[in-house]
């Protein structure tokens, strides 16, 4: 039995040759000719040497060239490890060390931090999307379990671990959210405005609208009022985006009123989806009245492909919850303080919330020790907490790891205070995240300074770290302390830092 993803573009290009598959800034091209293109690029790798399970590395933005590269390297055979936009040249080297890859293809803004990694890594680095070489006639096929994608998500340890994503994995839950969540149609139009690198936007947005054979129209660079001229320029029918987004379209929606004055005409959306991060129902509520839509919130991790649970209109919608397990999965509350096995919870009790089915994760690349911790008795342990009804509604109430949610990325504290406490002025640091109305949790630095050091400044700070962390990550806080609150055990009590008062 095969099962490759690139059959996700290539039997849509099968079915619906002349269809609309993607609309760029200044380019529509039909399945036909996305398929075409994504071949040749795979006829190129090969004649570059790529071979059935080498590793292509991609970092591009959300254009065309990313659809390209991804496909056609899944059709040459190779492993794709797309590589966050955010990264910063060190880090990108990291990423392709430790994926093993051969190539890196990326162009446009991308390029020079691209290079750089590269050439730390020892990598060969392509500029643009190769076209040398013949196209291949068909994509090479891939067993379900083989590896079809590596996304990297940085672990507690502060070292970004690479979850292996099978072919299954994927086009499983591509499958899910076309057909049984959103029941996406060939006459829909989806807004692309996810991050292509990140499991949401690749996933969601990108394979599950090509799986259904409708249009995806891609923003490379996301605005609120940039969204709504696209929304009704392509007549967007579905969109998917993070709470900072549908913050950003209401606040843009409520700067121009007169834009809304027919809403249901102007902005034709039949579904609106939020992920990422737990979206206020306030922000829920505004967007619904301005858009004349209802909006479904759902839950997953990179380890789930991404999607666990949804709001699902089948099953009844619960604003503040992230719905039921999706097909083909299980999810549970189980005991957070037993490790070493899955001990469920009765409804209605705190517990981590755990998953098993066809979208978890095939473990960590290289890191068995992590992938037996992660995948206990058969159950992916999220890392979070929640509660889950007499009705069978989800709901998150915790992070049992200290993560932090910025505009929809995850970012570990534990990463950036390593690099903050290389700072010779720097005694100690916590790194916490506070509420934020716009990105949902903003990064926050408390930090203790050295004896000989009260010259050293919030903005010093900051500088330092943006120039040694991914743009997504770095502090825009910093706070000073005396010291740092401490229980029993040595162990800085983050929830002070947040809440003083608790």
């Amino acid at each position: 039995m095969f099962l490759s993803v690139a059959s996700v573009l290539g039997e849509s290009a099968r079915t619906h040759p002349a269809r609309v598959a993607v609309v760029d800034p200044g380019t529509r091209l039909t399945y036909r000719e996305l398929w075409t293109r994504a071949l040749c690029c795979a006829g190129a790798l090969r004649a570059s040497g790529v071979r059935p399970g080498d590793r292509v590395a991609v970092l591009l933005p959300n254009t065309v060239d990313f659809l390209y590269a991804y496909y056609g390297a899944l059709a040459a055979g190779a492993t794709v490890v797309p590589v966050h936009g955010l990264l910063v040249a060190d880090e990108v080297a990291y990423v392709l060390r430790h994926s093993g890859a051969s190539v890196l293809i990326s162009d446009g803004p991308l390029w020079p931090v691209a290079e750089a990694g590269a050439r730390a890594a020892g990598v060969r680095a392509v500029r643009g999307v190769p076209t040398d070489g013949d196209a291949l006639l068909a994509a090479e096929p891939a067993a379900p379990d083989a590896t079809a994608v590596i996304l990297y998500t940085s672990g507690t340890t502060g070292r970004p671990k690479g979850a292996l994503l099978t072919h299954l994995n994927i086009m499983m839950n591509a499958s899910v959210v076309a057909h049984d969540l959103l029941e996406l149609r060939p006459d829909d139009v989806v807004l692309g405005c996810l991050p292509l690198f990140h499991s949401y936007g690749q996933t969601c947005a990108m394979n599950a609208t090509l799986r259904a054979g409708a249009t995806l129209v891609l923003m490379p660079r996301f605005t609120g009022s940039g969204a709504l001229d696209l929304m009704a320029a392509e007549g967007v029918s579905v969109f998917m985006g993070v709470p900072t987004m549908y913050h950003a379209l209401v606040e843009a929606a409520a700067g121009n009123p007169a834009a809304l004055i027919d809403a249901t005409c102007r902005y034709r959306l039949r579904a609106a989806v939020s992920g990422g991060a737990a979206l206020p129902v306030a922000v829920l509520e505004r967007f619904e009245a301005a858009f004349a839509t209802q909006v479904l919130e759902g839950y997953g991790l990179t380890e789930t492909s991404p999607v666990a649970t949804f709001n699902q209109p089948a099953l009844g919608r619960r604003p503040g919850t992230v719905g039921h397990p999706v097909w083909g999965v299980e999810t549970g509350v189980a005991d957070a303080t037993v490790e070493d096995s899955v001990v469920l919870l009765p409804d209605g009790e705190v517990g981590e919330v755990v998953v098993r089915g066809h979208n978890v994760f095939a473990g960590y690349l290289d890191d068995p020790a992590a992938t037996a911790a992660a995948v206990v008795d058969g159950w992916f342990r999220t890392g979070d907490l929640g509660v889950r009804d007499e009705d069978g509604f989800l709901r998150i109430v915790d992070r049992k790891k200290d993560l932090v949610i910025r505009g929809g990325f995850n970012i570990y504290p534990r990463e950036v205070e390593e690099v903050l406490v290389r700072h010779p002025s720097v005694s100690e640091v916590a790194v916490i995240g506070v509420p934020d109305e716009v990105r949902g949790e903003e990064i926050c630095a408390v930090v203790v300074r050295r004896a000989d050091a009260d010259a050293v400044t919030e903005e010093d700070l900051i500088t330092w770290s943006r120039d040694r962390l991914g743009r997504h990550k770095y502090p825009r806080i910093v706070r000073f302390a005396q010291s740092l609150p401490l229980g029993p055990t040595g162990k800085v009590l983050k929830r002070a830092l947040v809440d003083p008062a608790s």
